[in-house]
């Protein structure tokens, strides 16, 4: 939607005696004020600096607000904390989808709509026969997602409302689907169809986990962690991998190539690969010696000349506790205590590697506490879900996400393909000499 600038300008002034160039300012309903530097180039041949976009506004969006310094997340309003306690994942995925919450009927209809799209075309099947059984998960991701294309021409054409929302609702269903036949690939079982009778939730960790030689049996707490860990990750405002569905959809490629490129960028140990580097972490102590060898461990992460990074604490954006890591280490004691694990090794370093960061200056002072990739790679390996594919659950949780800021994008009457400037610092000018003349 459009903005309205407020009565405030932003004026540029320059020191060699150039004129000042006034700005105009957008205010949000809430969080920082924005300059709008579109005509800076127009107006003085110049361009603004900002590596990793620190202080640039991509987008005007309406779906999430984050505040750091509160360690505050909005979904459409709703603070993260009541929406992972009153409400359920599909929920919430309506709420990102259209803004508000759903009442009983809706949230019927809705859930229905969901469940009899999580089928995916049987010749799915051949695509996976095409990778090697020791492929990262998210490689196959990345290919399946993407080959969904090919499958549903009907719902291809971008400028068209419904169609997107044809769409929307295929990746929400099949992205459980694929990830659990590529669990399913991975280890040599068959693949497990999907169940219309079972939740979104449940039905995922039966495709998972489901073998035909018995009964699956839902255990109710572990299929509310597991949602739980969907609602925590359904969206978090203009992240790398949610800046790159948008950057691609500007392109007016189609929404199954764009949720593709989403998840290759997902699959970056800085981005949705940190829950799976935390346990990593917690395996490499485990292996030199467990609980007794912590403090040892924390003395070097505290060198700055030792190498040792810390894993799965602090944020980028959150200055403060991350809302998420607090419901997370709920859930987390929850698990722990619904399968009996307290005393499993690896959960009792975590135990303890937690109460030392929550209680040691070193980490006080910088704020580094755990946060919600340290409580969900913990969680997920107590589920059974492999380290591995711990990426992959965040992907199946975040398309919801992705998919509503891209058709947030679509229709924004503002949008244009994005294309990022650059401080170019290589070669000048300069021509091509013989080969005899070149060193």
């Amino acid at each position: 939607m459009s903005v309205t600038p407020s009565d405030v300008k932003a004026t540029l002034s320059f020191s060699d005696n150039s004129p000042s160039i006034d700005f105009p300012i957008y205010k949000g309903t809430i969080g920082p004020d924005v300059v709008d530097i579109r005509a800076l180039y127009n107006k003085t041949g110049k361009f603004t600096y900002d590596p990793g976009f620190m202080s640039t506004a991509s987008c005007n969006s309406s779906i999430t607000y984050i505040d750091g310094d509160k360690g505050e997340l909005l979904y459409r309003g709703y603070p993260i904390e009541q929406l992972a306690v009153k409400c359920d994942f599909l929920e919430t995925c309506y709420l990102l989808l259209n803004g508000e919450l759903p009442n009983a009927t809706q949230r019927t209809d809705f859930t229905s709509l969901v469940t009899n799209h999580t089928m995916v075309h049987e010749q799915m099947g051949s695509f996976f026969q095409g990778f090697r059984r020791d492929a990262h998960p998210m490689a196959v991701l990345v290919g399946t997602v993407g080959a969904l294309s090919a499958f549903y021409h009907d719902s291809l054409d971008i400028t068209d409302s419904h169609h997107r929302d044809v769409s929307a609702i295929r990746l929400i269903a099949k992205l459980p689907t694929l990830v659990a036949m590529t669990h399913k690939y991975t280890l040599g079982q068959p693949f497990v169809y999907p169940r219309n009778d079972l939740s979104y939730t449940a039905n995922f960790m039966r495709m998972m986990f489901a073998v035909p030689a018995e009964e699956y049996k839902v255990n109710d707490v572990m299929v509310r962690a597991l949602d739980r860990i969907f609602i925590l990750h359904a969206d978090h405002e203009q992240n790398a991998s949610t800046s790159t569905v948008r950057l691609s959809g500007s392109s007016g490629a189609n929404p199954f190539a764009c949720i593709a490129a989403g998840i290759a960028c997902l699959w970056g140990p800085a981005h949705g690969g940190a829950n799976e580097a935390a346990l990593n972490m917690l395996y490499g102590i485990q292996k030199q010696g467990g609980v007794e060898k912590i403090g040892e461990f924390i003395k070097d992460v505290k060198e700055k000349d030792s190498g040792v990074k810390l894993m799965g604490f602090g944020h980028r954006v959150y200055k403060n506790y991350d809302p998420r890591a607090k419901l997370m280490r709920e859930t987390c004691h929850e698990v722990l205590n619904e399968l009996c694990l307290h005393d499993d090794p690896l959960f009792k370093l975590a135990m303890a590697q937690e109460k030392i960061s929550l209680e040691d200056d070193y980490f006080v002072k910088r704020k580094l506490y755990p946060n919600v990739d340290f409580y969900s790679g913990i969680v997920q390996r107590a589920l059974g879900i492999p380290v591995s594919l711990f990426t992959g659950i965040f992907s199946l949780a975040r398309t919801v996400g992705w998919i509503a800021q891209w058709n947030e994008m679509i229709s924004d009457p503002e949008q244009k393909i994005g294309r990022p400037r650059q401080l170019f610092i290589g070669a000048q000018r300069r021509d091509v000499p013989s080969i005899d003349q070149r060193k």
